[in-house]
């Protein structure tokens, strides 16, 4: 069994946990777009300051923070990278707490306020007791909710700069009790494609559809045929979704008119790049040829803007033993199933190896289980210690001091 209630550090951030819900609630309240984050890198490079660590780097990535922290024998030797994410959703929120968003339609409605804090508590507890070997790389992302981020900071030399050997990063996720945590040794979140179908026919008058090519029929039928491309063309051992999630044809003032023109919009979420092609494939040969028979044309654009966040298997059960020491084996998922949403540390996944956690958030009284990209989501404060620890106990394990480097 783990024991929390042993650990050093959780022991230090469960005794600091009032500064950490501050400084969250604070973070929370001042939300940010992707590559925007400027007040919150700001707040992120002052704290860094107070932890004492040893080096800052601003402005990678546009607005993307990295602090490095030596372990006992200074500079050199192997490095560990922790990331985590700092911008916010376009979204207005709907709780009535009194740290809610300061910002009008913008909210931290996927709690990277409070993965910011767990990283720096992280930073905090590193700093001051520096109980590992080589240097711990702290990364404090943007953009990751749509702009790649990850990829704009590998872009701008990330892993030149600061040659991590490996990179982990967690998530909280509502829909698992609190102090529980759970990763797999593979395919932990889909990859997220964006396609976009423009059905051009020939406008006409609602009355004689027989003199106009109607795009309105030929999205209809795109819809519906669609859904075939997962049934019977993807393995069924295989896991795959494709929505199509909104239309535009038309003015709906203009009752009797057959447009020109109707737009489809939606995305694909797949785990392997094969099938991933696949759908690419036949998504462009059935809409084509839908098309060609109403007498229309197709134009799809498909565009892959975040691949499959892959965990590493040696990565992923290091970081399962890390977890275990700290709560336990029993409170250790090592099997959870992938979500088919995406995230953009999948980008770090392709260049280092490493993992991809998730922590729970779900208290027993219900606080903490709203769901991501709710306008009434909040972080759960209480999982900050553990959250901090958990980073903290990465860096430790995966540099162990050794003879010379004693305690």
């Amino acid at each position: 069994m783990g024991a929390l209630s042993e650990n050093g550090a959780y022991q230090r951030l469960f005794a600091l946990r009032g500064e950490l819900t501050a400084l969250r609630r604070e973070l929370h309240a001042m939300p940010e777009l992707g590559f925007q984050e400027t007040r919150t890198a700001a707040r992120v490079v002052e704290a860094l300051r107070l932890c004492g660590v040893d080096e800052i780097h601003t402005g990678i990535g546009r607005t993307g923070v990295v602090a490095v922290i030596h372990g006992r024998g200074g500079a050199g030797g192997r490095q560990i990278g922790l990331r985590a994410d700092m911008d916010a959703l376009p979204l207005q929120e709907d709780n009535e707490v009194p740290w809610r968003s300061a910002s009008p339609g913008l909210m931290h409605a996927c709690g990277h306020d409070g993965h910011t804090t767990m990283l720096l508590a992280a930073a905090r507890y590193l700093a001051e007791t520096r109980r590992f070997a080589g240097s711990a790389v702290l990364i404090f992302q943007p953009g990751e909710e749509g702009y790649a981020g990850a990829r704009e900071m590998i872009q701008d030399g990330l892993f030149e700069r600061f040659p991590v050997e490996s990179v982990y990063a967690m998530h909280n996720w509502p829909l698992m009790p609190a102090g529980r945590i759970g990763l797999n040794a593979g395919a932990m979140m889909a990859s997220a494609d964006q396609i976009e179908i423009v059905l051009q026919g020939r406008g006409g008058h609602g009355a004689h559809p027989h003199l106009a090519v109607d795009p309105v029929l030929m999205a209809g039928h795109v819809i519906t045929a669609v859904q075939s491309l997962v049934s019977r063309n993807v393995a069924p051992l295989d896991q795959a979704v494709v929505s199509l999630c909104a239309m535009q044809a038309g003015d709906p003032g203009a009752f009797s008119v057959i447009p020109r023109e109707a737009r489809l919009t939606g995305t694909v979420r797949t785990f392997r790049p094969e099938v991933q092609q696949l759908i690419e494939e036949r998504l462009n040969a059935l809409i084509e040829s839908l098309a060609l028979g109403f007498g229309g044309h197709a134009t799809v654009n498909y565009k892959r803007l975040y691949p499959a966040t892959i965990n590493s298997a040696p990565e992923a059960a290091f970081a399962a033993r890390v977890a275990a020491s700290l709560v336990g084996e029993a409170q250790v998922q090592t099997d959870l199933p992938p979500s088919m949403g995406s995230e953009d540390f999948s980008f770090m996944l392709q260049v280092k190896p490493g993992a991809y956690l998730r922590i729970g958030q779900a208290a027993a009284d219900g606080s903490g289980a709203c769901s991501l990209h709710n306008p009434r989501y909040d972080f759960n404060d209480e999982i900050l210690p553990l959250g901090g620890a958990l980073f903290a106990a990465l860096v430790e394990q995966g540099l162990p001091l050794t003879s010379s480097h004693p305690e």
